[in-house]
């Protein structure tokens, strides 16, 4: 059973970075196609970004593109997000999503997700 945890979430001011952590549990990171999501307030779902567990980091969503970035590392088991240049309506929840051997749509395995909250 693969179970995923999120953190690193918190308030930061706009123009401000975050990392956050996808800690995986059960199954090599390597074996996992990994996406991040986040939904904010009145909004619905959208996939940010994804790497696929050949280590290929997909495109990117336009909203996040040249600030967001994904990263995976096998010895921690860990995938990250790293949010640079922060604005207001990056402001959400944020999940991570696995599955296994898959592509980078269709997920199984869902975290609980950590709050991002970017004030103007």
């Amino acid at each position: 059973q693969v179970q995923l945890v999120e953190s690193g979430g918190g308030l930061v001011q706009a123009g401000a970075s975050l990392r956050i952590s996808c800690a995986v549990s059960g199954r090599p990171v390597s074996t996992l196609t990994v996406g991040w999501f986040r939904q904010g307030p009145g909004k619905e779902r959208e996939s940010v970004a994804a790497i696929h567990w050949t280590g290929v980091i997909a495109d990117s969503a336009d909203s996040v593109k040249g600030r967001f970035t994904i990263s995976r590392d096998n010895a921690e088991n860990t995938v990250y997000l790293q949010l640079n240049r922060l604005k207001p309506e990056d402001t959400a929840v944020y999940y991570c999503a696995a599955n296994i051997y898959g592509g980078v749509q269709g997920f199984d395995y869902w975290g609980q997700g950590t709050q991002v909250t970017v004030s103007s």
